[in-house]
C-alpha cells in the first residue's frame, strides 16, 4: 500500500486546527509524543515517510515497543539471522564461512558418488575453503563501505547524555557462546536505538500490539545490562 502524509488529513482526524502547533510534517517527533496513542495504525504507519528509525528512538513508546519485540525472541535477531543479515557486526572468534563451508563438503559427498573417496574428500575441502574466504571477502568489502553512524539523537529534557549513547559493536574475547550471546545483545540493543539498517522497524514501531501496561520496563532491562 502507498501511503501519502498530509497534514490536513492527520489533524481533521484528531480534530485540530490546520496551525496546530507542532505540525505533523514539520516537527512529527513532537507531535507522535504527543498524539501516538490518539492515531490508529493506518495513519501513524505515515510518519514512516517523513522519520528515520533512529529519530523516532525518541518517543518512549515507540522504544518499549522496540523492547517487547526484542523480548519475544523474533528470528531476525537470533544469532544466525542477525550474523547473516549484518555481518559487518559480528567480529566473534569463529571463522566466517565455516557453517557455508560444511554446505559446500555435504553437497560434494552427496553430488559425486562415482567419485573416489579421495577424490570427493579433496574436493570438498577445496571448496569448503573457497567458501570460507568468500564470506570473509564479503565481510571486508562490507566493513570497507558501511560507516557505522553511531550517533543517536537525545532528549531535549535528558538529564545525562550517556542516556541516549548506542553501545558499540566492540571485539570480544569471551568464549564462542559468550561471544555469541554478547552479539546478540548489541543487535537487540542496537535495534532499540534505530541503528540496524535494513531492519523491518515499520511493523514494530506502529504495532499497537506491543504496548504494555509497565512502563517500567525498559528502564529496568538497561539496569540490568549495567549489573
Amino acid at each position: 500500500m502507498q501511503f501519502t502524509f498530509q497534514d490536513s488529513e492527520i489533524l481533521s482526524y484528531l480534530g485540530l486546527p490546520k496551525d496546530y502547533d507542532p505540525l505533523p510534517s514539520a516537527f512529527p517527533v513532537e507531535f507522535l509524543k504527543k498524539h501516538l496513542h490518539q492515531l490508529p495504525p493506518h495513519i501513524t504507519q505515515r510518519f514512516s515517510l517523513v522519520t528515520t528509525p533512529k529519530q523516532r528512538t525518541l518517543i518512549t513508546e515507540i522504544r518499549n515497543r522496540r523492547l517487547k519485540f526484542t523480548e519475544s525472541g523474533p528470528r531476525c535477531l537470533s544469532f544466525t539471522g542477525a550474523r547473516n543479515a549484518w555481518p559487518a557486526l559480528w567480529q566473534g572468534r569463529e571463522r566466517r564461512g565455516q557453517e557455508e563451508a560444511k554446505e559446500e563438503q555435504e553437497w560434494v559427498a552427496k553430488s559425486f558418488l562415482d567419485g573416489s573417496g579421495q577424490q570427493v574428500g579433496k574436493l570438498g575441502k577445496l571448496l569448503g575453503e573457497f567458501e570460507e574466504e568468500r564470506e570473509a571477502e564479503k565481510v571486508r568489502v562490507i566493513r570497507r563501505m558501511q560507516a557505522n553512524d553511531e550517533f543517536v539523537p537525545e532528549e531535549e529534557d535528558s538529564d545525562s547524555e550517556e542516556e541516549n549513547e548506542a553501545p558499540d559493536i566492540q571485539e570480544v574475547d569471551e568464549s564462542s557462546e559468550e561471544a555469541k550471546t554478547l552479539f546478540e545483545r548489541r543487535i537487540k540493543e542496537r535495534f532499540i536505538y534505530g541503528l540496524l539498517e535494513g531492519a523491518d522497524y515499520d511493523s514494530v514501531d506502529w504495532d499497537e500490539g506491543l504496548d504494555v501496561e509497565d512502563k517500567n520496563a525498559e528502564e529496568r532491562w538497561f539496569d540490568d545490562e549495567d549489573e
